[in-house]
């Protein structure tokens, strides 16, 4: 891959994935399965928190959950880039506040 930087480049890879494997037709694409794929990613990355794991195992984790995002965004047909910066521009609007002793930053509705 030229620019492995180029946010266009990982999606085409995530894209050249799928359709390797025709996850189209093969249900890989069943926004279903592929939100029980990303809870069993978080699961892992969890694991990797709390028992205390290399560095390196929690980056392969999270790498896992940015690819199952973006190709949730393949199969949903949405622009992942477009969302994520339409949804910064909200956060950064919104204040942050302490609770339990840890920044939030939340619209933080009936409080």
């Amino acid at each position: 891959m030229d620019n492995q930087d180029s946010y266009q480049h990982m999606l085409a890879a995530v894209q050249q994935f799928h359709d390797k494997h025709d996850f189209k037709q093969t249900g890989g694409e069943e926004l279903i399965y592929r939100i029980a794929l990303m809870a069993e990613e978080l699961g892992e990355m969890s694991a990797c928190v709390t028992k205390g794991k290399p560095a390196s195992e929690l980056a392969e984790e999270t790498a896992d959950v940015l690819i199952l995002l973006m190709g949730t965004a393949i199969a949903a047909d949405f622009d992942l880039k477009q969302a994520f910066w339409d949804k910064m521009k909200k956060l950064d609007q919104r204040e942050s506040r302490i609770i339990d002793g840890r920044i939030r930053v939340s619209e933080f509705r009936n409080i």
